[in-house]
């Protein structure tokens, strides 16, 4: 456990930081689960236009360092696949 008063409110932030990502890492899930089901309920507008919306997100989790730019540009390929196999 932190002893000193800097380790004490290292520890703190951390905490903060973590609880905040973890809310920015279940945002992104939630719009990626939005492409999924729409792809799976074949809706090609709906899937198209959730893919658009998704996009911007992953690239802001990136440039926020909650996800790596290597895991964000294999989801957005496997989307875009998914997305472009409906039409």
């Amino acid at each position: 456990m932190a002893n000193s008063p800097q380790a004490k409110k290292r520890a703190r932030q951390a905490e903060k930081a973590r609880i905040k990502n973890a809310s920015q890492r279940s945002m992104v899930r939630t719009y990626i689960k939005k492409v999924i089901a729409a792809v799976e309920a074949n809706q090609k507008e709906q899937a198209a236009e959730s893919y658009k919306v998704a996009v911007p997100v992953i690239d802001k989790m990136v440039n926020k360092g909650i996800i790596h730019k290597n895991k964000a540009a294999r989801l957005k390929s496997r989307l875009n696949k998914k997305v472009a196999a409906m039409a």
